[in-house]
């Protein structure tokens, strides 16, 4: 770590100190955006990159609602409006018991520069609540969605900031969001995305995460002359992203042999074909079982506490939470063969993981990268609810392609190395970067 990097890092930890996954996300960006900025001194000399890693706006708030028994509970909620130079904030909201102010800020902060990167018009925003839906019935998921947006409904809007669902959010909370968004405001307006496509939501954007990293390996491999026919995938989790990156994986004609949850992975040597993910995805999103299911119904392994890092294969996909991929389990990966790791979820590589994946210089993609097909389609979303019309699943799931081929270019663009290795998490810190300092400047000092 340079002196200068080092220096900044000092500044920013003494005013965030007990926020250790935002001053992670800082660290990563800071190494490769300050010997960045020796060679952009109007960045530096307009203090962006300090300016940057301060929120526009943290809002924090009581969030009291009744239980099925009658008794009253109260949560915690929060938005972190970070960047708004390019548009209005977005960026999801999270419901899980492990959710604070340094995971909320780190989120918004990575989000900035995964929006910019996408092209579209969208500022950088998080929120959420330390609120738990795993088993609440949906009477008290409503009440609790209710009395939450009555307090964060004055805070965002459809050219304001746009929330979208995150872990534990989806479909049904969104929809209790925003229907108390429409009765308190009076207005049927874009203020969240993720909505059913009957009422103003996108066609795709439930796979868009899922298949967007998938596009971005694809465009990785073709580096390399590959491609994911023939591959073996390792995928961890089993919501929502990880879902649709079997599904997508199986489209590309490679082979999925692991999901995983909070109590362990399976491990399928096998395959995980369509048949045995339509079984998981009725088990997660509608039984809201346990993936530990799987192995009485298909066989295979479960492996109890443990990550599915182990086992051997070409491509990897962590998708289940932040630093859920450590140092060993990069170097068991390495070691048994594996030349590619796209993130789907955010940060779920620790930094120690990221250095050995470039010092063996496989190809390594960061979330702000490649998961960023989610919010990608968001943004779809609001330009379909602006623009009062729909389009069709074909015109969606191309203009995701698209926009995941131009995230890729641009990571090439500012990330290939003097020995031609692409430093995709240089790439795109350095392009998203970019896009929002040329903005910021343009606005003057506000």
């Amino acid at each position: 770590m340079n002196r200068q990097v080092k220096e900044f890092l000092e500044k920013v930890e003494l005013r965030n100190s007990n926020e250790p996954e935002f001053l992670q996300s800082v660290q990563e960006v800071a190494e490769t955006i300050i010997p960045f900025l020796e060679q952009a001194p109007r960045y530096k000399k307009a203090k962006i990159l300090e300016r940057m890693v301060e929120p526009e706006r943290v809002i924090m708030f009581r969030v009291p609602w009744l239980d099925d028994a009658g008794e009253v509970q109260v949560n915690r909620g929060f938005r972190v409006q970070m960047n708004s130079a390019i548009g209005p904030y977005k960026g999801g909201l999270r419901f899980h018991p492990s959710v604070n102010l340094s995971i909320l800020k780190f989120l918004a902060f990575e989000q900035v520069l995964k929006n910019s990167l996408t092209g579209l018009p969208m500022g950088g925003g998080k929120g959420g609540s330390d609120f738990d839906p795993k088993g609440k019935s949906d009477n008290e998921i409503m009440k609790f969605c209710q009395s939450f947006m009555t307090e964060l409904y004055r805070h965002v809007g459809a050219d304001i900031d746009v929330p979208a669902g995150d872990i534990g959010v989806g479909g049904r909370e969104v929809g209790y969001l925003f229907g108390q968004y429409k009765r308190i405001k009076g207005e049927f307006t874009g203020v969240l995305t993720g909505k059913g496509p009957g009422w103003g939501g996108s066609v795709i954007r439930p796979e868009a995460t899922g298949y967007g990293v998938v596009y971005f390996a694809e465009d990785m491999l073709e580096t390399r002359g590959e491609t994911m026919k023939g591959k073996t995938v390792l995928i961890s989790g089993s919501g929502n992203v990880a879902q649709y990156t079997v599904e997508r994986c199986l489209q590309a004609g490679a082979k999925v042999v692991t999901m995983s949850d909070s109590e362990g992975f399976i491990y399928d040597p096998e395959g995980i074909d369509e048949a045995k993910l339509a079984y998981v995805m009725d088990l997660k999103n509608e039984q809201r079982g346990r993936i530990r299911e799987y192995t009485k119904k298909f066989g295979g392994e479960f492996f109890e506490g443990e990550r599915p890092w182990k086992i051997k294969c070409d491509v990897a996909f962590p998708n289940a939470t932040q630093n859920e991929l450590n140092e060993e389990d990069a170097r068991l990966l390495v070691k048994n063969g594996c030349f590619c790791v796209a993130e789907g979820a955010n940060m779920p590589c620790t930094p120690e993981a990221i250095h050995v994946f470039t010092e063996a210089k496989i190809l390594y993609a960061p979330g702000k990268a490649s998961n960023a097909g989610g919010v990608a389609v968001s943004g779809l979303e609001m330009s379909q609810n602006s623009l009062r019309i729909s389009w069709t699943r074909e015109e969606v799931n191309s203009r995701l392609w698209q926009i995941m081929k131009d995230i890729h270019r641009i990571c090439v663009k500012y990330g290939k190395e003097e020995d031609g290795y692409i430093n995709y998490e240089k790439g795109a810190n350095i392009g998203g970067f970019v896009k929002v300092a040329e903005a910021m400047i343009a606005q003057g000092i506000v």
